[in-house]
């Protein structure tokens, strides 16, 4: 009876102390997770290349966006993963060239079709399965089925259209008919007549903001301003008034996207979580030359090429990261960096578990911190349509080039387009026939890369 007792009391003791064991376990994990930080990303859209004041715009205000790169570090040699909307948007959501993610052109704007293919590792799922609530809110443009909606991709909440663009009051799609109203909630169409869409991004995302600031969570804001149709405020409007058309009508714009973006990071610094949450901006692509954004308005600086084309104008865009007390502050970086490395360097960042697919996205955490780290990609390749593009060190080929600038003439004999950077940031002057040698051996970059992703389709059974 008494060696009973002891047992008894001996069992009880070991409970208490694996109960202990196991509630400072529990605590750990719980503080570990809660102590991870937020993610925001802003992605906006049709971006010019310098249009913002601190990339060299001399005649927009964007306070908002230059005080978040006083607060972070700033890229000047970023690259989209693509020239348009929903390629640009897979290379950031995947971590992979939009060919390799099977996103090669823009997806559907119409209910019912499909888009990035559900097999698809998104950065939704890679935060979802690190523990973190995920948020999406405003464009979508990479799938119109429910398995390629965002729900289907990673997300725990969407509001926002799926098309790629919307009336920003009567949010319609108009631009091949049938008309059609494109705004809805988790899957379910939602009505917000009149209401000015940036407004309504603004409240869904503070509400998120708010709801979730228990636990780490990921936004993506996928902004869809400075996009046509160019709906800025009346306060925007009248500001710029005295400035040619169609600059007049695309500042008011993207003053209007930097007031409603500093909104929302208001809403970070009041709910004490500005030093708690990375953010990051990047533009999808360059600015639009399209009849329904009267025929321009953005400004590539130094570059040629505009949205829709392979030349720097056309890829190369402004981005910023911020992690106010854990990243540099103040400060811009020169290495050649590009949309699919959020993923990776998000994902180190915050030691969430990069999927076990082959990435072309590297991770540029060490870029982030240092000026003097090595840029991940001795080579990068792009293709859009029957254009191609690769990068290998200074040098850039472009392969059946388009120009939507027209800022320079392009010959029949420039099927195949040979630049060095440094010596030529407008990309006026093709080196293709004194570099034949070079020509050949980044055409071959090129080919292997496209081989490489026709395999990897067979063997998941795209192809």
């Amino acid at each position: 009876m008494l060696f009973a007792n002891r047992f008894l009391l001996l069992q009880s003791l070991v409970g208490c102390v694996a109960c202990l064991i196991g509630g400072e376990v529990s605590d750990r994990v719980a503080n570990a997770e809660s102590s991870r930080p937020n993610v925001v990303i802003i992605f906006t859209d049709d971006q010019g290349s310098i249009d913002l004041n601190c990339y060299g715009a001399k005649d927009l205000m964007t306070p908002h966006l230059d005080g978040l790169a006083e607060r972070g570090v700033r890229f000047d040699q970023f690259y989209a993963a693509s020239a348009v909307c929903s390629p640009s948007r897979a290379g950031l959501m995947t971590g992979r060239t939009p060919f390799r993610a099977g996103v090669p052109g823009n997806v559907s704007s119409s209910k019912g079709k499909p888009g990035m293919p559900p097999d698809e590792f998104t950065m939704a799922e890679m935060f979802k399965e690190a523990g973190y609530d995920t948020g999406h809110v405003g464009k979508w443009h990479l799938g119109y089925t429910p398995e390629t909606t965002p729900l289907g991709q990673g997300f725990d909440s969407s509001f926002g259209h799926m098309g790629g663009c919307i009336d920003n009051y009567s949010h319609f799609f108009y631009w091949n008919g049938p008309n059609r109203h494109d705004l809805w909630r988790d899957g379910k169409e939602v009505w917000e007549d009149g209401k000015f869409f940036p407004d309504l991004m603004v409240r869904e995302c503070q509400n998120f903001i708010k709801q979730k600031r228990d636990n780490p969570f990921f936004l993506y804001w996928a902004i869809n301003l400075p996009h046509y149709p160019l709906q800025g405020t009346e306060k925007w409007r009248e500001h710029y008034r005295d400035l040619p058309s169609p600059r007049k009508e695309y500042a008011a714009f993207v003053s209007t996207m930097d007031e409603t973006i500093g909104k929302v990071l208001q809403t970070l610094k009041e709910a004490g979580l500005e030093k708690e949450t990375i953010v990051v901006f990047q533009s999808d692509h360059g600015h639009s030359t399209e009849e329904r954004t009267f025929f321009g308005g953005g400004n590539a600086g130094p570059y040629r090429g505009a949205k829709g084309c392979l030349f720097e104008g056309g890829i190369r865009v402004p981005a910023i990261i911020a992690w106010p007390g854990e990243l540099p502050q103040g400060e811009v970086r020169s290495q050649m960096v590009t949309g699919c490395d959020w993923l990776p360097t998000l994902a180190e960042l915050t030691d969430a578990e990069v999927p076990q697919k082959w990435l072309d996205g590297k991770s540029i955490a060490k870029v982030i911190r240092s000026p003097k780290a090595k840029t991940p990609h001795d080579q990068f390749c792009w293709r859009l349509g029957s254009q191609w593009a690769v990068r290998q060190g200074d040098w850039k080929l472009l392969g059946d080039p388009r120009d939507r600038s027209d800022t320079a003439p392009l010959t029949k004999s420039d099927k195949r387009f040979l630049v060095y950077l440094p010596d030529d940031l407008g990309e006026r002057t093709n080196l293709a026939f004194e570099n034949p040698k070079r020509v050949e051996a980044m055409e071959q970059i090129y080919r292997e890369w496209m081989a490489g992703i026709e395999m990897e389709d067979k063997a998941n059974g795209r192809k």
